[in-house]
């Protein structure tokens, strides 16, 4: 008997530590997540022409901005870049779709949109509600493509989006050190299974109740 209390003392114990833990990972996800501007360009399918037709629009929209961004050191300036700039971006996407033989139409859209959580190299933006330029090519059925566009972490590398160290560089001018250690993900981490799940679970409910 005594030993089933201690148990039962102990996962509750857990589960204090999962719900306070929790609250203040929720609460560092909403900072980084109003701390950034995403670049989100969805293809029209995944056939191989769509996906290349992604890319290069891709391209072409990063390289017509890229000197906008020179110098801008806050969000709402390049909020602001963003939005004046949208009818320049439209057109730039169309011609390039129009330049690679297709005639899909293109929706350029600045606001805020729901992501999952992603992975690129050394870096994972948690899921959560994020800025973000959105680019949807035809149907925008098929695979999509990201990065981060303030800080205009686009811009460091064209090929590969981002890159480790100048990525962590340019991060910490805008995150805390709490919130950087959070996101990046080449040191080990130790945590329980059951407060895994519990975050989980968590932070299912809250996108629920969103």
């Amino acid at each position: 008997m005594k030993r089933f209390i201690a148990i039962i003392l102990a996962l509750f114990i857990v589960f204090l530590f999962a719900i306070s833990r929790n609250d203040n990972t929720y609460a560092m996800k909403e900072d980084i997540s109003n701390k950034l501007i995403r670049f989100h360009v969805i293809a029209n399918s995944d056939s191989v022409d769509d996906q290349n037709l992604k890319l290069k629009v891709r391209d072409a929209v990063i390289k017509s901005m890229n000197d906008k961004f020179i110098g801008v050191t806050n969000l709402k300036e390049s909020e602001d870049i963003i939005k004046k700039n949208i009818p320049y971006i439209q057109k730039i996407a169309q011609d390039t779709v129009y330049a690679n033989g297709k005639d899909y139409g293109v929706k350029v859209m600045y606001g805020r949109f729901d992501f999952p959580t992603k992975y690129y190299d050394t870096i994972m933006l948690p899921a959560g509600n994020y800025n973000a330029l959105r680019i949807v090519i035809g149907k925008g059925e098929g695979k999509n493509w990201w990065c981060v566009m303030f800080p205009p972490l686009c811009f460091v590398d064209i090929t590969h989006g981002l890159s480790s160290d100048e990525t962590k560089r340019e991060l910490s001018k805008y995150l805390s050190e709490d919130e950087l250690s959070m996101i990046e993900t080449n040191k080990p981490q130790v945590k329980f299974k059951i407060v895994e799940v519990l975050e989980k679970y968590f932070d299912d409910i809250r996108m629920a109740l969103k």
